[in-house]
């Protein structure tokens, strides 16, 4: 066997995220192609190419959201015995599913928004909800990332509205708090540089993620040394205790009274150079390029430790 193992990037997916994992992909190819022997992946189906061979390539999962981000296609990984990059099975799914990370993020100490959960949308009572939650709320899937169907709702009726617009499924609607939005990078269990982030209109949505001109982002952000220093703390907290591997991004919002607010973890985050973990990581004095060998490195080693481990496979 090769001490030096192939690189290949699974693209693109089966879920609603599909054209931009398709961007993070080509973007990763053309930093690492330099660096590796690698090979990109459009993955068009929930399954492993049959081409890969663990004794001779790493996987970089590349898939964002559905089925790529979840759990399900490290579990594939695992299974098969490949070395890829990122974080586990368990890790994956407690992140993918943001109420479970919610709960967990809380279970450390850490503030989070007040929040109720729902599969049929018909059950939830709009009148309750605005009674404990307030007039101000975010609705979005429990489970989907890039603000894929999120919902900004403002009052009783509108909440009523949106509710009939919904089908069955796994949904969250929790308080709006009001504050900075921020985004910590995070590679190897050391935090990056904190973005913050300033969309138009004051909602990143899915729009305002992929439009151009429509956020302004500040890298790195302006922040007292006091809670520069609680974001980056709370960061490896979560990095450390959900068990992530590598890489991730965690999102926060600063409130007036200036303490850090749990929101997500994602743990394949954008990657083309313009995405939010590049912008961290630049901070840090990586460029895009060097940002994408670090991420991949700790899959090599891991691929090293474990090459005498594994039985023959095709060609």
């Amino acid at each position: 066997m090769s001490n030096t193992p192939k690189l290949v990037i699974l693209s693109g997916g089966v879920g609603p995220e599909r054209e931009i994992s398709l961007a993070s992909g080509n973007s990763l190819y053309e930093a690492l192609r330099d660096h590796y022997p690698v090979r990109l992946v459009d993955l068009t189906e929930e399954a492993l190419p049959a081409s890969l061979c663990p004794r001779k390539d790493v996987v970089f999962p590349a898939v964002h959201g559905t089925f790529g981000e979840d759990g399900s296609l490290q579990a594939l990984l695992e299974e098969a015995r490949f070395s890829y990059c990122g974080s586990g099975v368990e890790a994956s799914r407690l992140c993918m599913n943001k109420a479970w990370a919610k709960d967990k993020a809380s279970a450390l100490g850490l503030k989070v928004p007040r929040d109720l959960r729902f599969s049929d949308p018909g059950t939830l009572d709009p009148a309750e909800v605005t009674a404990k939650l307030g007039e101000e709320l975010i609705l979005k899937p429990t489970d989907q990332g890039s603000s894929v169907a999120l919902h900004i709702i403002n009052g009783q009726g509108n909440l009523t509205s949106v509710l009939k617009g919904l089908s069955t499924g796994n949904w969250i609607v929790e308080e709006r708090i009001e504050g900075r939005e921020m985004s910590v990078g995070i590679l190897q269990g050391h935090s990056l540089g904190i973005v913050e982030i300033i969309p138009d209109g004051g909602i990143y949505d899915y729009q305002r993620k992929y439009t151009p001109g429509s956020t302004v982002y500040k890298f790195p952000a302006i922040l007292d040394p006091e809670v520069e220093l609680q974001l980056k703390a709370q960061t490896e907290k979560v990095f450390s205790s959900f068990d992530c591997r590598d890489f991730a991004r965690v999102d926060f919002i600063i409130n007036e009274d200036g303490l850090a607010c749990f929101l997500e973890v994602n743990t394949i985050p954008g990657l083309t150079p313009t995405s939010l973990l590049p912008k961290s990581a630049s901070c840090a004095g990586s460029n895009f390029d060097q940002l994408c060998k670090k991420m991949v490195e700790p899959a090599m080693d891991r691929f090293l430790k474990n090459a005498t481990t594994l039985e023959n496979c095709a060609a």
